[in-house]
């Protein structure tokens, strides 16, 4: 049966965790949600609605239309007319995955306006394909905590137990980090030892996310790969960081490439973690929302 709209509800993520960088994210309760509407021939319309709408491209430079013709093309189909009515949930470059949920809207919605052709795998193989790199887009689309891996037939995403304890606070600061400025900044080689370290250190988040065991979570939370060339990048780091320890997080993080800091705290702690951080930036004369979200666990729906 073909249908002539469909609605995507997209989560936002928060990839690396510290240590899996470019290979590990998870899916949290902030949403992107897109409307796709058929219409005459080849004709778009895109229409965006709150926080920084005026920012958003309504033109077929716009990445969740991108998304949607890419998907026609891969099942050699004419793409159709169609409405996008897209209502913003998901800060814009702020490391919370707002191209990742654009990429999976604009995918499974075209999927689903063309009678699903495509199974979830192919989407998204579509998705990382587009991204880049899987640690957003894959959360973004399956929902949960996800590890993806190369594999000779393609991707492997392995699905990563959390503990119900475990909260993310996150904190969003009202300035920008594009991705490829924090990219820049890393070293195109790495020692031997940080290797190792990170190595260590992702199997022991691995186990302190599924278990909630404190101890393990706050060594497993430390990286060499990339967190400690962009937080140089961001100002209060070290002021939020200190905050968000000494109020009880088991650590804090950069969520993707920045600037939003994630601290994970236990249930318990998470109301004093907030407050904590906010207060920090805040005292650097930087203005930050600072919410504590839970997990997705039901991905694009």
């Amino acid at each position: 049966m073909s249908i002539s709209s469909v609605t995507v509800k997209v989560p936002g993520t928060t990839a690396n965790l510290g240590p899996g960088f470019d290979c590990i994210g998870a899916a949290l309760t902030i949403y992107n949600q897109f409307q796709f509407t058929s219409q005459d021939e080849s004709k778009l319309t895109i229409q965006a609605t709150g926080a920084e709408a005026q920012r958003v491209q309504t033109d077929e430079s716009n990445l969740v239309y991108q998304a949607f013709v890419k998907l026609y093309q891969y099942i050699d189909q004419p793409v159709p007319g169609v409405k996008i009515e897209i209502d913003l949930g998901v800060p814009l470059a702020r490391g919370l995955g707002s191209s990742a949920t654009a990429i999976v809207g604009g995918l499974v919605g075209a999927n689903r306006l063309a009678g699903e052709p495509l199974s979830q795998a192919q989407v998204t193989d579509l998705a990382i394909a587009m991204e880049g790199h899987p640690d957003n887009v894959v959360p973004a689309l399956l929902g949960g905590c996800r590890l993806a891996a190369t594999s000779v037939a393609g991707w492997e995403i392995c699905d990563i137990p959390w503990h119900s304890n475990i909260i993310p606070v996150v904190a969003i600061p009202d300035f920008e980090l594009s991705t490829s400025e924090a990219r820049r900044v890393l070293p195109t080689e790495y020692i031997r030892a940080d290797a190792i370290f990170n190595t260590a250190h992702l199997g022991l988040l691995l186990r302190g996310l599924q278990t909630g065991k404190g101890e393990w979570l706050k060594a497993a939370l430390q990286d060499k790969l990339h967190q400690p060339y962009r937080q140089a990048l961001i100002p209060g780091y070290d002021a939020v960081n200190a905050a968000a320890i000494a109020s009880g997080a088991y650590g804090m993080v950069i969520s993707g490439a920045g600037p939003t800091l994630l601290a994970l705290a236990d249930v318990s702690q998470a109301q004093a973690v907030e407050a904590a951080m906010a207060s920090a930036w805040e005292e650097v004369g930087i203005t930050a929302q600072v919410r504590s979200l839970a997990l997705d666990t039901q991905g694009a729906t």
